[in-house]
């Protein structure tokens, strides 16, 4: 398997610390606020890397973060005249009902910045005895100028980067680059103690200090967003090799932005939509398509027409799966010739697929693969009398494939256990109406049907429905 990796700018093969193993850390969401569509995308893809990791036989373990003391968390609880812990509880809920619609499995470990407070102090303190880091009244600032490779994932111009950094009046630091890793407790807001004064830990500290503690001082793979790579995990960079002497991340992976009108997607801007608005709009399924249907490097743009494709070609997934399960249950016993070559010619569908996604987990050929069966297995399942053994056979490839994506997680046919019950009750009423030659009755139930949102299609094997979407 190769990947992109951000340090080398190449496609590297992947060979992992401890075989067998892999050691994913993924940057998590600031907890203050419903995150936006454009956050959802490094989710879904290293969901997806996890779960591609694992069908290949890996033990992986994912460390997910959830930053939980922040300005904007501080300021969100100002506004509503709670605490900090309300307003972090609330939305880490929140998270995992968005994640959990988008078929985002929850990580090995999500831990959080206020419970690894010790972990970050301790990261400090030795980040003092190296010389990598100065205290200023109250305050601890990494010192960028005592790590000589500071810049080298971002590939900035220091220099450049000194002369442009805002600088506010009241700061002293050493050189305008350098970033705080504690922050003095200001009035009215939470703190800890430390042996700089109360305070509490700046943003960049928390996840090197997660990583080490959660998956040690070297690990196999980092990943987030193109707008993490500068400042934070260069930062992060600075942190953990100034402060273990190793090290940090052997590949870094970066997904590519999401725009509205060409521009970023981001709360600063004002143009974001929720993942929750979204879905109630589209349905989780079709962002998490929309999603793999691009390759996760390049850049996407968002809008509601293209969440409506998105839905189509998952539906025409989805149609197929039902088709291959009706013949399942209703289909012949005898094996065409045809079928016999189209079964024959399964593993070469799965070949492909895991060449796409070796080749840096490139979902949108892996998609195409499945798309490619979808035609085949249709094209086999409309022939006279298709059998119950082609059946199983093109489904399970199909369910393999589109597991690994995380595709069609959720069933909205059968999600409804009572509606499923008394449609086939009406059914089985229309199909005695029938035999007796009723057909006004016949007709009247299936108007009962259609009204309810159902769709029926007589076939040799029997009537199968489903529910307009």
């Amino acid at each position: 398997m190769k990947l992109y990796n951000t340090m080398t700018m190449s496609k590297e093969e992947f060979v992992p610390l401890e075989e067998g193993k892999v050691r994913l850390y993924a940057c998590g969401p600031t907890v203050y606020n419903f995150f936006h569509v454009g956050n959802a995308r490094p989710l879904i893809i290293f969901d997806v890397l996890r779960r591609y990791f694992e069908y290949r036989g890996y033990d992986v373990t994912l460390v997910q973060n959830f930053t939980d003391i922040d300005d904007k968390i501080i300021n969100r609880a100002n506004e509503e005249n709670t605490t900090t812990e309300n307003i972090t509880e609330k939305y880490i809920s929140e998270y995992f009902t968005d994640a959990e619609g988008l078929g985002v499995r929850e990580a090995t470990v999500h831990p959080k910045a206020t419970e690894n407070v010790s972990e970050i102090i301790a990261m400090i303190e030795i980040l003092l005895e190296k010389g990598h880091a100065y205290q200023l009244d109250g305050d601890v600032y990494y010192r960028t100028s005592s790590f000589a490779d500071y810049g080298k994932l971002s590939r900035q111009d220091m220099d450049e980067l000194r002369a442009g950094a805002r600088v506010d009046v009241t700061e002293t630091k050493e050189n305008p680059m350098d970033f705080a890793l504690w922050k003095s407790a200001k009035p009215g807001e939470p703190f800890w103690k430390s042996p700089w004064g109360d305070g509490r830990p700046g943003w960049h500290i928390e996840c090197s200090a997660m990583a080490k503690r959660y998956l040690g001082e070297t690990i196999d793979i980092h990943c987030g967003g193109q707008d993490l790579i500068f400042p934070h995990h260069e930062n992060e960079i600075a942190q953990s090799e100034g402060a273990n002497g190793v090290q940090f991340v052997r590949y870094w992976l970066h997904n590519g932005f999401i725009s509205i009108d060409s521009k970023k997607m981001s709360k600063s801007l004002g143009n974001f939509f929720t993942v929750r608005e979204a879905a109630e709009a589209h349905g989780y399924e079709s962002i998490r398509m929309f999603m793999l249907m691009s390759h996760y490097r390049s850049p996407l743009n968002y809008s509601g027409d293209i969440l409506l494709s998105s839905k189509a070609a998952l539906d025409r997934i989805k149609n197929a799966k039902e088709n291959l399960e009706f013949i399942v249950a209703n289909g012949s016993d005898s094996v065409s010739d045809e079928e016999r070559e189209f079964m024959k010619s399964l593993p070469q569908y799965k070949e492909r697929y895991c060449e796409a996604m070796d080749d840096d987990l490139n979902t949108a050929d892996a998609i195409a693969v499945i798309f490619e069966l979808v035609r085949e297995s249709n094209s086999v399942s409309a022939m006279p009398e298709p059998s119950k053994e082609f059946a199983v056979a093109a489904l399970a490839m199909l369910t393999e494939l589109t597991d690994v994506l995380g595709l069609l997680y959720a069933d909205a046919v059968s999600a409804d256990a009572g509606l499923d019950a008394e449609v086939e009750a009406l059914i089985d009423a229309r199909s005695a109406a029938r035999l007796d030659k009723n057909w006004a009755e016949a007709d009247k139930i299936r108007d009962k049907l259609s009204k309810m949102g159902i769709t029926l299609d007589d076939t040799p094997q029997g009537v199968k429905w489903k529910k307009q979407v």
